[in-house]
């Protein structure tokens, strides 16, 4: 019972898929961004839906930029949470555009992508999230730089961060989270890490039982004349404690 359960999850999800390539293809040049945000709100909560992912929102989603999300990273299911508790502009590494189906679909919600060797694409990038970020955007970062275990933290990278000091813009911590439904305790179902493929997280995920996405945010805040390593560092903290706060 439960594989025809994860195969009919399969199936729903990949007709929601297609749907979504396709209004993204004949659709989104002739929407406004307020309409694109609300389409891609409304097509992540649904395909969280299909997927039997419970959403959590803690605290309280921006309403308006300009904005620097910056959230811990566990999963390429954390930008679907995310997009789902409040759309935003997401700045993933070069190769998640090249992802079968998925890559479609987060660069067509506008993720800006940046080759995370490159200094100097890391400067380009600081560079055009300031520019966004002067224009009103909401932007979103993970400054872990890849996927965790969903345990313990990885060291924050500090260099997007300038864009917001750039920019005068807030930062607004977000600590994410997946749990089991019941119990409260970390799910792995979605965990992205090591020698896990795509496929085999997707399936995973997929396949899983009583799996909930904590969305957890915090409060704006600027930089206050911190440099942006102490910045990074003060954030880190910050977010730890958003992902491990219970109700």
């Amino acid at each position: 019972m439960k594989l025809l359960r994860t195969l009919s999850r399969v199936l729903r999800a990949t007709v929601h898929v297609v749907r979504g390539v396709w209004t993204i293809r004949t659709e989104f040049g002739r929407l406004t961004p307020s309409q694109t945000q609300w389409v891609v709100r409304e097509w992540t909560r649904r395909m969280l839906v299909i997927m039997g992912v419970e959403l959590e929102v803690r605290g309280t989603p921006p309403e308006q930029g300009p904005l620097l999300q910056v959230a811990n990273h566990i999963s390429w299911l954390d930008i679907l949470v995310m997009n789902a508790a409040r759309p935003s502009r997401f700045v993933s590494k070069a190769d998640a555009q090249h992802w079968p189906v998925l890559g479609t679909l987060i660069t067509g919600s506008g993720t800006l992508y940046i080759e995370r060797s490159s200094r100097r694409d890391a400067m380009r990038m600081v560079h055009h999230m300031a520019e966004r970020l002067s224009l009103g955007d909401i932007l979103s970062v993970f400054p872990e730089g890849t996927t965790g275990d969903g345990r313990e933290l990885l060291p924050f990278h500090a260099n997007l961060l300038q864009s917001a000091i750039a920019a005068k813009a807030p930062v607004l911590p977000v600590g994410l989270r997946f749990v089991h439904i019941q119990t409260g305790a970390t799910h792995g179902a979605p965990v992205f890490v090591g020698e896990t493929t795509l496929i085999g997280s997707v399936w995973a995920t997929l396949s899983a039982d009583h799996l909930k996405a904590v969305v957890h945010y915090g409060e704006p805040q600027r930089d206050d004349g911190r440099d942006r390593r102490t910045w990074a560092n003060d954030l880190r903290g910050e977010i730890d404690r958003l992902r491990r706060a219970e109700r």
